[in-house]
């Protein structure tokens, strides 16, 4: 049965046992179908609505009333399938705890066909960010929605992170997945060719500075040496130590892990253009990152805590360091236009 949403809108209503929606919902959660069949599934009006404005190509709209389309552009719903179907069979689906009556199936955006918000765009400053072994759903779209907010140029999310289309962290994320380019999956060896030419790589430490380097496990140690307050002068060194390497890896052997000044975060580290590197809670920093900060003159950016508290959540200390650098980069440009308004003296 179809129906008419408006002129040249026509829906398809979903016959009582249709099961596209309960199938198309279990195969999107799936990353292996996400990565093979390039679909992700949004949910909600302000996601679906986001991704529109920036391009995404939506497939299957499933909704509930027809009310829901007409907050959509017309023109993207044209080339889309829509359905009809029961609010209760959308409820039974819905990841959210208030379901809209709304689920979209889109092809999986791809960050160079996107066209971001000009908000966006005219805001975004030198400042890139890295994201290492981040696998926490939530975390990795709370960070995603830092890095829009703080106007970051680019997100780079290396193999051992979760998967941004994740439904969980696309909810995070608050539509920052359509603000901003995402690149994900990438091999250390592919991270430079990502970034801009002359960038500087920071990493920031958000592991307990107190802890000594030798109880701590795998490359924690690597993480927190030299970053202690003691031992932390301005751009002090921190010691080059061998880690054992991660349960993951293979080989024998550990891993030299290069010396990297430390100093705190709220130091000026803003060399035009910067990246952050951002590790994980279980992980922390791998060595890779370490060696990319240390080939580019980077430093270890260190959020001083109180002793006995561990660490920070990685989405807290994202967003700490992600925000001083936005006002470091701030300062700097005003500064520069201020000299150029300066009158010369002759």
């Amino acid at each position: 049965e179809r129906g008419a949403a408006g002129p040249g809108l026509w829906y398809e209503k979903a016959a009582p046992g249709d099961r596209r929606l309960g199938k198309v919902v279990t195969i999107a959660k799936s990353k292996k179908f996400r990565d093979h069949h390039g679909k992700v599934l949004l949910e909600g009006h302000r996601l679906i609505k986001d991704a529109l404005e920036a391009g995404a190509v939506l497939q299957t709209l499933f909704f509930s009333t027809v009310g829901h389309l007409k907050e959509l552009p017309e023109a993207e719903l044209k080339r889309a399938n829509l359905v009809k179907v029961k609010f209760e069979d959308i409820k039974s689906w819905s990841d959210l705890v208030t379901p809209q009556g709304l689920i979209g199936i889109f092809s999986k955006p791809d960050h160079a066909k996107m066209s971001y918000p000009a908000a966006q765009l005219t805001s975004s400053l030198p400042l890139l960010l890295i994201c290492d072994n981040i696998r926490d759903p939530g975390n990795l779209g709370t960070i995603l929605r830092s890095a829009a907010g703080a106007g970051c140029e680019k997100v780079l999310l290396t193999k051992g992170c979760v998967d941004p289309w994740e439904p969980k962290v696309l909810r995070a994320g608050m539509g920052a997945h359509f603000r901003l380019p995402i690149v994900a999956n990438l091999d250390w060896e592919s991270v430079p060719s990502s970034l801009p030419a002359g960038v500087q790589v920071c990493v920031a430490d958000n592991k307990d500075p107190g802890t000594p380097a030798e109880t701590t496990s795998v490359l924690r140690g690597a993480s927190r040496a030299g970053s202690a307050p003691g031992n932390l002068k301005p751009h002090g060194k921190s010691k080059p130590q061998a880690v054992p390497q991660r349960e993951d890896e293979e080989g024998a052997g550990g891993v030299c892990v290069p010396e990297l000044a430390a100093q705190y975060y709220y130091e000026n580290w803003t060399q035009t253009p910067v990246a952050v590197v951002i590790g994980g809670e279980t992980h922390g920093l791998s060595a890779d990152a370490l060696h990319l900060a240390a080939s580019t003159g980077g430093k270890r950016l260190v959020i001083p805590v109180v002793p006995g508290v561990d660490s920070l959540n990685s989405a807290i200390a994202a967003a700490i360091v992600l925000f001083e650098g936005k006002r470091q980069l701030l300062r700097r440009h005003k500064q520069e236009d201020d000299r150029q308004k300066l009158p010369i003296v002759g």
